[in-house]
């Protein structure tokens, strides 16, 4: 009912506006009739020329109708384009999310393993420690040996060559040598 409604005041505004100018150029004087390119106003004295304007408004209208549903057809697709952009953008938020969370449980994963592998090396003897991490580059066992307890990582140093005890040592001594200390 209510578009019904609003369709036919869509028809009665569309006919007015174009009758109104149909009209305004029927009453329009000699230098107006100029300045919109006709020589003289022109009149509908007989019934073919009352059906001639009949037959050009509703060309006109049907032209309008046609522009309103292609205008439509256009609005429909657009809306139709953002609903699938906004279902994109909604399923790249969600992947973003869960990248997140992987990449945290990874994080959190690999530094749970690390802590573990420590405390393995903190616990075991000190000579059997000391021989592991006699085949591990410095760079590596110092990184360990740094998140030890002093005690137990004195016990593990104290344990392999002076070669390897050196060369863990610079690594350590080393680590923090560039952090700006203003």
């Amino acid at each position: 009912m209510a578009i019904a409604l609003l369709l036919a005041l869509s028809a009665g505004v569309r006919l007015y506006g174009v009758a109104g100018q149909a009209f305004a150029r029927g009453t329009a004087g000699p230098e107006e009739a100029e300045a919109m390119g006709d020589e003289e106003p022109q009149a509908c004295k007989t019934e073919a020329d009352i059906a001639a304007v009949l037959g050009r408004l509703l060309e006109r209208e049907r032209a309008v109708e046609a522009r309103e549903a292609a205008l439509a057809g256009r609005a429909q697709a657009l809306d139709l384009a953002e609903a699938k952009v906004r279902e994109n953008i909604d399923a790249l938020t969600a992947a973003q999310e869960a990248l997140r969370a992987t990449m945290a449980m990874a994080e959190t994963a690999a530094e749970d393993d690390i802590s573990r592998l420590t405390a393995v090396y903190e616990n075991m003897k000190p000579r059997d420690a000391a021989a592991v991490f006699e085949t591990m580059d410095p760079e590596f066992a110092a990184g360990f040996l740094g998140r030890m307890r002093p005690e137990a990582a004195a016990g593990i140093m104290a344990g392999l060559k002076a070669e390897t005890a050196y060369g863990i040592s610079v690594v350590l001594a080393g680590r923090n040598a560039n952090v700006p200390t203003k």
